[in-house]
């Protein structure tokens, strides 16, 4: 959570991007990227510099000595007039370089350019961006979060943000731990990874190391809730995770796939601004038969967890998807795909949670039922859960679902919840609302994980006029692999009396002649 001071800034420094012309949110989003980066590229700089200075050991600068200009420090202080050329002409180019050299961001900030196209929009975005607190790590990940919030269109292929509450929702009925290697094969702005990096931190540290910040609003006065009391910023320091497997955590275990440059590095920055040190993402469309010769280990048995809400729609290149996938599932579309991608790239015994749209649980066509099948008879298909057709606004409004499923073994019994609420209105504007289902699907979950894995009963999930309930396989298999939970909820019907007709009319004569009395005094008054 941001104070509300930092609110203002961002705010305002979206402002001052919309008056000058450019409106559409990515761009904006980008364009404070860029910015953004290169300010902590010289903030890392001069940390090297300190540490070089204290300790007489050499490293590798960022910056050559006919660089030194256009750090962020050296330039931000210009005229618009000397500002402009030299971020356009100088900096930007320089973005190329690096990507040259193989640092972090370095595959897709080649292509960077400057769409500011006014010199004092740039000038007042530099003086804003250099306002941020960028230099805190336990804010930078909400204030990009805040930033994000922002994106309310969906991208050129169908790709949108989800809600944040409902990613974390499914990391935290997936349990992350510390040794996994985590996935998302069409990672638009990477908050699957980013939500999961702070699950990961929250689970793994001691009472000690959690520690409270208090909040402030815009007039630098302390927040309160509802009740009156200040409110604070819960930070997690992960003190209870070992050298190696911060190590782990930091290069190796969070690993994003996109084919929009775009969305890469909304995607890189958003995972270096919560604190992975250097995040695994890559400009590849996951689907192509290019994805297994360039990253052959990553294609096949290469995760333990791949958290996805994959592209709906989109353009697709037929005849480059890989036919690895298309033996699994042959079709066009790209929900199915991505489906048995996800399974392909699973570990054995490697777990995944993946939106869908609603057509993939209940469509009739070969192509679905054979994708189904796939689940239910080549996996483990844990958990079906479905999801208020309202979740997605206002990107999208289309119904869709949650599919828990472990790769290999074989189904016996799929667990189905029916959420009805998220929290959030349904409608385009989504203000907050009392009603949330979110908190008790994860609780009951566990504990039907807790049960099966105990070997206890599962009874109490045998009523399908509940929320949760289980659905054995073989009811499955004679319903073709229908997964909808409509076709297996049991809705209870309460049985309404009716008086007889010549009662009803008899009540109705009598408010008549009530009328009647009423109107005959009102008429005696005049």
């Amino acid at each position: 959570m941001i104070n509300g001071q930092l609110k203002s800034k961002i705010d305002k420094l979206w402002e001052e991007f919309w008056t000058g012309g450019i409106t559409n949110p990515l761009t904006v989003i980008e364009q404070i990227t860029y910015l953004m980066y290169a300010r902590m590229l010289d903030m890392n700089e001069r940390n090297d510099e300190k540490r070089s200075a204290r300790t007489g050991k050499p490293f590798s600068r960022r910056f050559p000595e006919n660089k030194q200009h256009i750090r962020w420090e050296q330039f931000r202080h210009k005229s618009a007039e000397e500002l402009y050329p030299l971020v356009k002409d100088e900096l930007f180019p320089f973005f190329a370089e690096l990507a040259g050299e193989g640092t972090l961001f370095a595959e897709f900030m080649q292509g960077a350019q400057l769409m500011i196209q006014k010199q004092s929009l740039l000038a007042r975005a530099v003086d804003l961006v250099n306002d941020l607190p960028l230099e805190n790590k336990d804010v930078k990940g909400d204030l990009y979060e805040y930033l994000l919030s922002k994106l309310t269109t969906a991208g050129i292929n169908g790709q949108f943000r989800t809600p944040r509450h409902i990613i974390r929702a499914m990391v935290e009925m997936l349990d992350i731990e510390e040794t996994h290697r985590i996935c998302d094969p069409a990672c638009g702005t990477g908050g699957f990874l980013a939500v999961a990096y702070e699950y990961l931190l929250e689970k793994y540290s001691s009472p000690e190391g959690i520690e409270k910040e208090p909040l402030f609003d815009k007039d630098g006065k302390p927040m309160l809730d509802t009740k009156g009391q200040e409110m604070f910023n819960t930070i997690y320091t992960g003190d209870l995770l070992n050298p190696e497997n911060r190590r782990h955590i930091d290069y190796r275990m969070f690993n994003g796939f996109d084919f929009d440059s775009t969305m890469l590095r909304v995607a890189a920055m958003n995972l270096v601004m919560h604190g992975v040190k250097e995040p695994g993402i890559h400009y590849q469309d996951t689907l192509s038969q290019s994805f297994a010769e360039r990253s052959p280990q990553e294609a096949k048995n290469g995760f333990d967890i791949i958290l996805a809400n994959p592209p709906f729609k989109g353009s697709l290149d037929e005849e480059d998807v890989d036919p690895a996938i298309l033996k699994v599932v042959k079709t066009k579309k790209t929900e199915l795909l991505f489906v048995a991608l996800i399974q392909r790239m699973l570990k054995v015994g490697g777990r995944s949670a993946t939106i869908v749209p609603d057509g993939v649980l209940f469509g009739s066509s070969k192509a679905h039922q054979t994708l189904r099948k796939h689940l239910v008879e080549d996996n483990q298909l844990e958990a079906v859960i479905s999801l208020p057709s309202g979740v997605f606004k206002p990107y999208a409004g289309v119904s869709t679902a949650i599919l828990i499923f472990t790769k290999g073994g074989s189904t016996d019994k799929v667990w189905f919840y029916d959420v009805l609420a998220d929290g959030l209105s349904l409608d385009d504007k989504r203000t907050p609302i009392k009603d949330n289902d979110l908190p008790e699907l994860v609780k009951q979950y566990k504990a039907y994980q807790a049960a099966v894995m105990a070997g206890e009963s599962t009874e109490q999930w045998i009523d399908k006029a509940q929320k949760a309930f289980l659905v054995d396989k073989e009811e499955i298999k004679t319903n073709k692999y229908d997964l909808s939970i409509n076709r297996y909820k049991e809705v209870v019907y309460e049985q309404e009396t009716y008086d007889e007709p010549k009662v009803i009319l008899g009540k109705l004569k009598a408010l008549e002649n009530e009328i009647l009395a009423d109107l005959n005094e009102l008429e005696s008054m005049l």
